[in-house]
């Protein structure tokens, strides 16, 4: 139902009715919270559920295969349920099935900015895969299309550092001073692709589009075609085969202020540390 929630709200498609879509979230929600419910009578916690998943916290006390049995257990016990309810209550046979996917060793959801609340679809956990520990990424920096690979590298190895119960303060500072010094430069490059024509962009003119206008017009690209750029003490600036490098020099401080602390604060806020304080010595001297 969920894979329809789309199409059938998009006034193009001749299957158009807000009522079905309307009748798919709720009875999504219904499916989730009714689900919830037999986990807890359970004995369990459920910490959080999309649009087609639960987590369910069982606890640090219990051993990874004890984990794993519970989620098996889970899994045959709803589907029971759900057999058991759609027949009594409206006489079909249940075409629903849950499946146990995924024990994470080690889970993180990053709260939502100036609140206790998990932002949605938005984790990082540490799981077991044939005897090698593995980070998994939903939602966060590392898989993210228009993020640095700076913000991707800084992720993964901060992740795997607090994961394992390392220090990180030395990292952080180290990361920070060789972006600061030019030895990241390589790493900053933006890229994002155009998803309408450049003069369409009126009212709103995002990053990518102000450093595409910037390029001579017999080298502007055109709409699906993917921008270049570096954030410059000038604004946006293209990066292109023939010219590598900004006019304008590279403005390190917005790097570490849009890339490197995000990331940072999205995990150290967990272990009592922030960002600013572990790297203000640092900035303080450029």
């Amino acid at each position: 139902m969920n894979s329809f929630y789309g199409v059938l709200g998009s006034t193009g498609c001749r299957f158009f009715d807000p009522r079905v879509c309307s009748s798919i979230t709720l009875r999504g929600h219904q499916i989730l919270q009714q689900t919830q419910h037999w986990i807890e009578a359970q004995g369990h916690q459920v910490i959080y559920g999309d649009t087609d998943s639960v987590f369910v916290w069982v606890g640090n006390e219990r051993s990874e295969q004890q984990a794993l049995d519970i989620g098996k257990k889970l899994a045959v016990i709803l589907n029971h349920n759900w057999q058991q309810k759609l027949q009594a209550d409206y006489g079909i046979v249940s075409a629903l099935e849950i499946e146990f996917e995924t024990h994470y060793l080690k889970f993180l959801m990053p709260t939502i900015r100036n609140s206790t609340q998990g932002s949605k679809k938005r984790y990082a956990g540490l799981i077991n895969k044939k005897g090698e520990q593995k980070i998994i990424f939903k939602g966060l920096e590392n898989v993210r299309t228009d993020w640095t690979e700076l913000a991707k590298h800084f992720q993964k190895t901060l992740y795997t550092m607090v994961f394992n119960g390392d220090a990180v303060e030395a990292y952080i500072q180290k990361t920070t001073l060789e972006v600061l010094n030019g030895q990241r430069d390589h790493e900053l490059i933006y890229a994002k692709r155009l998803r309408q024509h450049l003069e369409l962009y009126q009212k709103n003119v995002p990053p990518h589009v102000q450093a595409a206008r910037k390029l001579p017009p017999q080298q502007q690209p055109k709409r699906g075609e993917t921008v270049s750029y570096l954030l410059t003490v000038n604004g946006p600036e293209p990066i292109t085969d023939d010219n590598p490098k900004p006019a304008s020099a590279i403005a390190y401080d917005e790097y570490i202020e849009r890339q490197l602390k995000p990331v940072a604060d999205s995990v150290l806020q967990f272990i009592g540390l922030n960002f600013d304080e572990i790297t203000s010595s640092q900035l303080n001297l450029f």
